[in-house]
């Protein structure tokens, strides 16, 4: 069950309560390209409705760990779960869970839209139902037009991606991973592609899913919103997580001191 707390600046946002049941669990992942070790065993468990933002200096292993969760990118060492199923386990790779199962129940969001051009914001949208979901077109189109008003593009559903501004089209990214009623919504740096004024619509987007109870994980350099929606925050360095807390703590009165240099190299950057 979730619960409604006040956060600092006023706003009130449903967060995971402790009781929750986790709904994704990893333990150990290692990933390395060649030589170079990029995630040398890295935990996380996610509870129902929790929201967590992983920060971190570029090349820390952040968009890897997140990719790893949803096997975009395969670990070499470790497990996965959702749900209490196995996603991933180095050491009983038959265990593994089938990608097409695991997309439906794991959402992403890149840091690049990945629209097909051709398609308009509905079709965009409907595809995925379709093929993966099996939904009829009726069926499909119904439920974009919805999930379009949901992320203020409802004016905008006959519109090619070259005809919407970068923030549209990542909202329009958003309702496609929505669309499949994912149960964990992950999100490698969103905004990161969007010029800076267009960035608030989706933060805002985002924030509502959060208010909504969505379980979550973003990738972010965007330290505001990341205090204001997430319940936790870990922050990587060198394949692995050097501390993990509240936004509060994090960012106020962090323990390690390479978490306090990247918090103050970014004090004012962002939202």
């Amino acid at each position: 069950m979730n619960d409604a707390s006040e956060r600092g600046d006023g706003r009130r946002t449903v967060t995971a309560s402790a009781a929750a049941p986790v709904v994704l669990s990893a333990r150990g992942i290692h990933k390395s390209y060649g030589s170079r070790a990029v995630l040398t065993g890295v935990d996380i468990d996610l509870r129902r409705g929790e929201h967590v933002a992983i920060i971190g200096p570029s090349g820390s292993g952040k968009s890897t760990f997140i990719r790893c969760l949803n096997l975009l990118e395969r670990p070499e060492q470790g497990s996965i779960e959702l749900l209490g199923e196995t996603v991933f386990d180095s050491e009983h790779p038959e265990r593994a869970m089938k990608q097409r199962n695991l997309r439906k129940r794991v959402g992403m969001v890149f840091q690049a839209f990945n629209l097909f051009t051709t398609h308009t914001a509905l079709q965009n949208v409907s595809l995925a139902q379709r093929r993966v979901l099996g939904r009829s077109k009726a069926e499909a189109d119904e439920r974009s037009r919805e999930l379009l008003t949901r992320v203020g593009l409802g004016g905008h559903q006959d519109s090619l991606p070259s005809r919407l501004s970068g923030g549209q089209q990542q909202r329009v990214a958003i309702a496609r991973a929505l669309a499949l009623d994912p149960q964990v919504m992950l999100f490698d740096e969103p905004t990161s592609a969007i010029d800076p004024e267009m960035r608030s619509e989706v933060l805002s987007v985002m924030r509502d899913l959060a208010e909504r109870g969505t379980t979550m994980v973003v990738v972010t350099h965007e330290l505001r919103f990341a205090e204001r929606a997430a319940d936790r925050m870990m922050f990587l360095a060198d394949g692995e997580v050097l501390e993990s807390g509240t936004p509060s703590q994090l960012l106020r009165s962090p323990q390690h001191a390479r978490v306090e240099q990247f918090v103050r190299s970014l004090e004012g950057v962002g939202e």
